[in-house]
């Protein structure tokens, strides 16, 4: 089983980030002490998580900004270059021309694994019906969705189009389309789990990191918020690991799964079995 990281996005990486872009890119995201980040760096910083492949997530808002962003092309260069390490999700804007076709053209041409949206970001309801159609390409090419929820600190952003509730059409109506909340949608962690009791279809990753150290924002995040039990018993097939790196502290957040007193079979399905059903993967992936 690999370790897997769900939740990363990688705009300060070296072969797509240089100098012109550095600044656009840190206001985009609301990150503003990060600079680039070479190869060489994010290795050594797999290596101390114990992470064998992060997913990467590029964003398109094209029918806001075309500044700053991380395209689907980008990440294609970055899993060609480096496959070994990269896994790559697509973003298409379905408020733009021609966004069915790119998102045909990442799932074909790009080998891209997924698909991301931020409807908290361009502000509209997940359940819409132009989305429709971009949810039955995904379910045609058996490729999931993994929707920002919760709190975003990009600017302009409203957390009501974040709620866990605003994405259960989606669920209910799709269900054999799997479905991620990122960030667990903290704060609303509890509506999350109903979410995932309800429908098998519906995930939540770790990529959280809001208050206190990592160490102690599980503990509140995955013991208490729910407590460890229903983890243990009901919810531990639907969790995955993301770091939301860069915002988050990557190689603590890793260690801090392992130290909050879940079973050893339960650590490996959040920190990356559930992470190959959801994406899944084949052999040698």
């Amino acid at each position: 089983m690999k370790t897997i990281d769900i939740h990363v996005h990688p705009a300060f990486y070296e072969p797509i980030c240089n100098e012109a872009q550095l600044e656009s890119r840190r206001r985009i995201l609301d990150i503003h002490q990060n600079g680039i980040a070479s190869i060489t760096h994010i290795r050594n910083q797999m290596r101390c998580a114990g992470l064998d492949r992060l997913v990467l997530l590029p964003q398109d808002y094209s029918s806001l900004t075309t500044e700053g962003l991380v395209t689907n092309e980008e990440i294609k260069i970055l899993i060609d270059q480096y496959p070994d390490m990269f896994i790559g999700f697509a973003s298409v804007d379905p408020f733009a021309n021609g966004a069915e076709k790119q998102l045909i053209e990442a799932f074909e041409e790009y080998g891209l694994k997924g698909l991301k949206l931020n409807p908290s970001k361009q502000q509209y309801d997940p359940a819409d019906l132009k989305l429709e159609r971009l949810y039955e390409i995904c379910e045609r090419y058996r490729k999931p969705v993994l929707f920002h929820s919760g709190i975003s600190w990009e600017p302009d952003t409203l957390a009501k189009y974040a709620h866990p509730l605003a994405f259960e059409k989606v669920a209910l109506k799709h269900p054999k389309l799997k479905i991620c909340l990122g960030h667990f949608a903290w704060p609303w962690v509890r509506e999350a789990a109903m979410l995932m009791l309800k429908y098998p279809n519906v995930y939540a990753d770790t990529a959280a990191l809001y208050f206190d150290n990592a160490r102690e924002f599980y503990t509140q995040l995955l013991t208490r918020d729910i407590p460890k039990t229903w983890v243990e018993r009901s919810l531990r097939n639907q969790i995955m690991f993301g770091s939301n790196n860069p915002r988050f502290e990557q190689i603590r957040m890793a260690h801090a799964i392992s130290e909050i007193g879940f079973k050893e079979d339960t650590v490996e399905l959040i920190m990356g079995g559930n992470a190959e059903a959801f994406l899944e993967l084949e052999e040698g992936e």
